[in-house]
C-alpha cells in the first residue's frame, strides 16, 4: 500500500549531476517554434497467446510471431521504408532454454530454484558500457542479489534499415541469484535494483549512456523487442526461433509512434503493459505524480522508496509512463 501524507521527512533530494556529451545524432527533435511532439497522434496493434491450461510450448511462441506479423498494418515505418517504430514479445522465462546455454557461458544457474534475468540495452562504446554494468552490479548488491554472469543475445541486424542501425544498442542478458529469497521478495527486489541502477547511470552519465536501458529485469518474465517493423523481431533474434524457447502465454505489440519518436527502448510490450491507444491526459497526469512524490510512503518500500523517484522517466512515451505509476502500485 502507498500512502500521501507527511508521514516522514526526509532530506532534499541532490541536484542531477550533468551527464557527459555524446556525439550522436538528436534522435528526437527539440519543441521549436509551432511544433509539439505532444500533438503526435495514432495508434499501435496487440495481440496476445496463451495456453489456459498453462502448459509451455514453443508454439506459443511461433503462434504471437504469426499475430505480429498479421499487425503489420497496425505499425508505422520511417523514410526508407524497412525502419519500423517498435516491435517486441513479452513471454515466460524459459528456463530449458538457459539451463541448456548458460553453462556454455560459464553461468551456473540454479535448478529448480527461482533466479532472475535482466534483459539489457546497453551502449556500443565498451568502456562506457563497462561502467554502466559496474553502477547496475552496485544496484543489485545494494538489494542482497548476487549477479551470476552476462550474456551477449545473438542477433541479426541484416534486416534494419539504416536508421535503426544508427541506433542500434548492444543487448545483454544478466542472470541473478535468487536462492533464498521468496518468489515475491525477489520480483519486489529486482524491481527496486531496476530502477536503483537506472537512475543512477542517468545521474553519472546522463546522454551519453541514453542506450542504457532495462528492458526487463524478473524471475517470471522476459522482453525481447527493438526498433522493428513486424517481420524482423524473430528475424533480429535468433534466439526467439529455438525450439527450447518455450512459454504458456506471450504479447507482441507493434509500435505506431505518437507523442515520442522511434526509439529502441520506447518499443513495446513494456514490464507489464502492452498499450494500444494515447493518454490524451498525459502531462496532467505526470505533473500530479511528481507533485505527489515528496509525500510518499510504503511499508513495502520503507526508505528505498526514493530508488523510485522519479516515478515517471522523463522524456518517456505516455504507455511509458503510465507502466511507470502502474508497476509502483502492483509492486506495492
Amino acid at each position: 500500500m502507498i500512502e500521501t501524507g507527511n508521514q516522514q521527512k526526509r532530506p532534499p533530494r541532490q541536484p542531477r549531476q550533468e551527464g557527459l556529451s555524446a556525439n550522436r545524432p538528436q534522435r528526437q527533435p527539440r519543441c521549436e517554434g509551432l511544433y509539439d511532439a505532444r500533438n503526435e497522434h495514432d495508434a499501435c496493434g496487440i495481440g496476445a497467446v496463451a495456453n489456459i491450461s498453462g502448459e509451455k510450448s514453443h508454439a506459443i511462441l511461433e503462434h504471437a510471431n504469426q499475430v505480429i506479423l498479421n499487425l503489420h498494418h497496425r505499425g508505422a515505418a520511417g523514410a526508407d521504408d524497412i525502419t519500423g517504430d517498435g516491435a517486441g514479445i513479452l513471454f515466460q522465462i524459459p528456463d530449458e532454454f538457459f539451463q541448456a546455454i548458460c553453462p556454455k557461458q560459464g553461468i551456473d544457474l540454479p535448478k529448480g530454484q527461482p533466479y532472475g534475468v535482466g534483459m539489457l540495452f546497453t551502449p556500443r562504446d565498451a568502456q562506457l558500457r563497462q561502467r554502466c554494468e559496474e553502477l547496475f552490479a552496485e544496484a543489485v548488491a545494494h538489494y542482497g542479489l548476487t549477479v551470476l554472469g552476462w550474456r551477449d543475445v545473438p542477433s541479426n541486424n541484416s534486416s534494419l534499415g539504416e536508421i535503426a542501425l544508427q541506433a542500434e544498442p548492444i543487448t545483454r542478458q544478466v542472470f541473478l541469484d535468487g536462492r533464498g529469497i521468496s518468489a515475491e521478495r525477489l520480483e519486489l527486489n529486482l524491481y527496486l535494483a531496476r530502477e536503483r541502477a537506472s537512475k543512477s547511470v542517468r545521474r553519472a552519465y546522463g546522454e551519453a549512456a541514453e542506450d542504457f536501458y532495462v528492458c526487463s529485469m524478473s524471475s517470471r518474465t522476459i522482453l525481447y523487442k527493438g526498433m522493428f517493423m513486424a517481420h524482423q523481431l524473430f528475424e533480429y533474434f535468433p534466439d526467439l526461433r529455438d525450439k527450447r524457447m518455450k512459454s504458456a502465454l506471450a504479447v507482441v505489440h507493434q509500435r505506431y509512434s505518437t507523442n515520442t519518436f522511434p526509439n529502441w527502448k520506447l518499443a513495446q510490450p513494456f514490464r507489464m503493459i502492452a498499450h494500444n491507444g494515447e493518454i490524451n491526459t498525459l502531462s496532467g497526469n505526470a505533473l500530479k505524480m511528481t507533485a505527489r512524490e515528496p509525500s510518499l510512503s510504503s511499508p513495502t518500500f520503507g526508505e528505498n522508496i526514493d530508488d523510485l523517484f522519479p516515478v515517471c522517466t522523463p522524456d518517456a512515451s505516455d504507455s511509458a509512463q503510465f507502466e511507470n505509476a502502474m508497476e509502483l502500485l502492483v509492486r506495492a
